[in-house]
């Protein structure tokens, strides 16, 4: 199926199932749609809250547990979605082939490789050229996660001698990788001033071929370092920075293109603005909230750290109860980012500074265990609403990654889609591979 058709099944499914997923948890005081699926609704209530967390991390596990009184509500009503198309996509995007060789104009690309061996082959083709001493230079003081998403990254990119243009480099981990691994030119675009310095230094001490340029990737100036004979890569550059990104490679007619996005909702618009004619068409209108839902999956929080998390959810929800009792507000309230030392106080002290941040007068005396427990209700709620909203992450996630693909095949690239590493090396592992058919 070509990305085009792909693309307008996805665009239909998220249409018609807006009621599921374009909700704020936050803001409900019930599950906002469970008179239209009633028995999605009590499915959700039979699922112990020990499990929610399991099944959250596990996208296969939520399609099976929630899909099948989804179907049964549908059928109820005379309706029919393509589920199907949900638990293909829970499985994650398919990997690329063993060797960036060429790229296919229109379908995507299927690997015989399991999922766990990608990381490590990635790995390994990202090292040639490296000697062991070398990569244990070249990944010092990187978190081991992070330096093996630029390993596999590193992996997809072909080989050429184009000059590199990083977008977004920070202190140049993948360019300086490219530059020794691939003997190119590497131009790196970064705006902070230190990690500019740090790597400069750095390519310095190696003497590669790699050199810094500290501008901001949403300027005029940094278009212009965009042209024609050049492969530009950009490793989860956030929102309008990649959107960015591929709208001057496709006015520069950039030789070639390997882009990971991330952060779909840092835009500087209230409102997702489409790339392709396809995604102008559609119907889904996608705030800032919407967009992150695709992020809205966790595979590094260890144990200690989800527990805080919910804690912290409790407590900001019984806050906004108390405050909408004390206000007459019908509305959330949110509240300043925590510190973590702050959840080791009580459920008042945390009221109490709550109530200073946002001006909100609290009474001498007002009842902390009702509206605890008031917290923990809409925890348990919120929860709820979103894991079923989470059922649909992967597939806003691919419309999202699709309207990419379409505006660049629609600007005349081959592109292909894949994912470049393991799942849980990172959740953002979509990797968007582009190059004009004249060069």
């Amino acid at each position: 199926m070509s990305y085009a058709k792909q693309f307008t099944a996805l665009d239909d499914l998220l249409s018609s199932s807006r009621t599921l997923w374009q909700v704020k948890a936050f803001e409900a005081g019930a599950l906002p749609w469970q008179d239209e699926f009633p028995r999605l609704a009590e499915q959700l209530w039979q699922i112990d809250d020990e499990e929610l967390d399991s099944l959250d991390s596990d996208s296969i596990a939520l399609h099976a547990r929630l899909a099948p009184a989804l179907e049964a509500d549908l059928a109820a009503k005379g309706i029919s979605w393509p589920l199907s198309l949900l638990k293909t996509l829970a499985a994650g995007l398919a990997p690329f082939e063993p060797t960036p060789s060429d790229i296919a104009p229109t379908e995507p690309r299927h690997s015989e490789l399991a999922p766990e061996d990608l990381a490590e082959q990635s790995a390994d083709e990202g090292c040639a050229g490296l000697s062991e001493s070398e990569l244990g230079h070249f990944s010092a003081h990187i978190k081991g996660r992070k330096w093996q998403q630029i390993l596999a990254f590193a992996a997809r990119v072909t080989p050429g001698d184009d000059e590199i243009l990083e977008w977004c480099a920070g202190k140049g981990h993948l360019g300086r990788l490219l530059a020794k691994g691939q003997s190119r030119t590497v131009v790196s675009l970064e705006w902070q001033q230190g990690l500019c310095e740090a790597g400069s230094q750095f390519a310095h001490q190696w003497q590669l071929p790699q050199r810094f340029v500290c501008g901001d990737a949403l300027s005029e100036s940094a278009q212009q370092l965009l042209k024609r004979e050049q492969q530009a890569v950009a490793l989860h550059a956030c929102g309008e920075l990649h959107l960015s990104l591929l709208r001057g490679a496709a006015k520069a007619r950039t030789r070639a293109l390997a882009v990971a996005p991330c952060c779909y909702h840092l835009i500087g618009d209230t409102h997702y603005k489409p790339l392709s004619s396809l995604a102008k068409k559609s119907e889904l209108l996608l705030s800032k909230h919407d967009l992150q839902l695709p992020l809205q999956r966790s595979v590094i929080a260890n144990a200690k750290a989800r527990a805080l998390r919910l804690k912290e959810v409790a407590w900001r929800l019984g806050f906004d109860c108390l405050q909408r009792d004390l206000t007459g507000s019908s509305h959330y309230l949110p509240i300043p980012a925590v510190k973590q030392s702050q959840l080791s106080g009580s459920f008042r002290e945390f009221c109490v500074w709550a109530a200073e941040q946002k001006q909100v007068k609290l009474p001498e005396q007002w009842d902390e265990a009702h509206y605890l427990e008031k917290g923990f209700e809409r925890q348990r709620l919120t929860r709820r609403i979103d894991l079923v909203a989470h059922l649909f992450r992967e597939a806003l996630e691919l419309w999202l990654l699709l309207d990419r693909v379409c505006f660049l095949q629609e600007q005349g690239y081959e592109v292909s889609l894949g994912a470049f590493c393991d799942l849980q090396v990172t959740p953002r592992n979509g990797l968007i591979l582009a190059r004009l058919p004249s060069c």
